[in-house]
């Protein structure tokens, strides 16, 4: 009986301990990284992140977008949650259902997201529109809200990104399209361009691989050679040497091929690419004012398409 007593006691004793824990203890929706409040969209992210159940999930977005209840992170979310089902195609067709309910802060947001999903499913030329659309807006000055910078989020963390370096990723994801379709020549310019505003390693890598599918070797060594001596950032990078040495022996074995010849590139420079860029010309021309200064360094295309 008296150990009975001091057991209850203990468990007395014990139990403020546990409140003042509890009340230390961060709240629920910040442990499991959710957004706080009630409705919906915090359902679906708490059916997302919580019980990590996909399907249901993208029902209670499609509760959340027709219930109006936070209606930008709605449908990013769903698409995003789509696209890892390898459900893009759907996620392409929801985007364009309902994004005309979204704000217009979230519509280049939800272009990127757009572009992710064109690149997945194989949509070259959609992707490839697009991108030329978001360097429309940056000449017009309409990228990021008007502001020269936005706030980016990379696997959980957070940082700043320029007009100068996200025109330089655009194009780079642009030289990439081209790649896709074979188009070599038009895909060179692009990687040019983008390596004279924001010169990295992968993209020298991309600019290379452009020019040895164009038999026009020495340059593409040249290019290379930038890497090898360290002059690129991301030269260091384990991926980005095994890449330059894979590209050096691959043109090695091409150079003393007999029977090596250019790859076919498709439709021409002209018609491909030079048709479209004239396009997007004829339209920043009005607004040469409102000119951002980053356009003044990759404008003066004719001289490449001249050579």
């Amino acid at each position: 009986m008296q150990e009975e007593t001091m057991s209850h006691q203990r468990v007395l004793l014990k139990a403020p301990e546990m409140q003042h824990l509890s009340s230390d203890a961060a709240p629920y929706h910040v442990v499991h990284k959710l957004p706080p409040g009630d409705g919906p969209y915090v359902r679906a992210k708490h059916v997302q992140l919580v019980e990590k159940d996909p399907e249901a999930a993208v029902q209670w977005f499609l509760k959340a977008i027709s219930a109006g209840d936070r209606v930008d992170s709605a449908l990013k979310d769903m698409a995003l949650v789509m696209k890892q089902q390898d459900r893009a195609e759907v996620a392409i067709e929801a985007i364009r259902r309902f994004r005309h309910l979204c704000s217009k802060q979230a519509q280049e947001s939800l272009d990127n997201v757009l572009i992710d999903l064109y690149k997945k499913c194989g949509r070259m030329e959609e992707q490839i529109e697009l991108l030329k659309q978001k360097l429309r807006m940056i000449y017009h000055g309409e990228a990021f809200n008007g502001k020269p910078t936005k706030t980016a989020r990379s696997h959980g963390r957070k940082f700043q990104v320029t007009v100068k370096q996200e025109t330089s990723r655009i194009l780079g994801n642009l030289g990439w399209a081209y790649m896709q379709l074979g188009n070599y020549s038009a895909a060179e310019v692009v990687y040019r361009k983008a390596q004279v505003i924001d010169p990295d390693a992968n993209k020298a890598c991309n600019l290379s691989t452009c020019l040895m599918k164009q038999m026009r070797f020495a340059e593409a060594r040249s290019v290379l050679d930038d890497v090898v001596r360290g002059k690129l950032l991301g030269h260091d990078d384990p991926k980005s040497r095994n890449r330059v040495e894979e590209l050096l022996q691959e043109m090695e074995e091409m150079c003393q091929s007999p029977s090596a010849s250019p790859t076919p590139i498709g439709s021409s420079l002209e018609d491909a690419f030079a048709e479209g860029l004239d396009q997007l010309m004829g339209q920043w021309t009005p607004y040469r004012s409102r000119r951002l200064p980053i356009f003044e360094e990759i404008s003066p295309v004719r001289d490449q398409l001249a050579c």
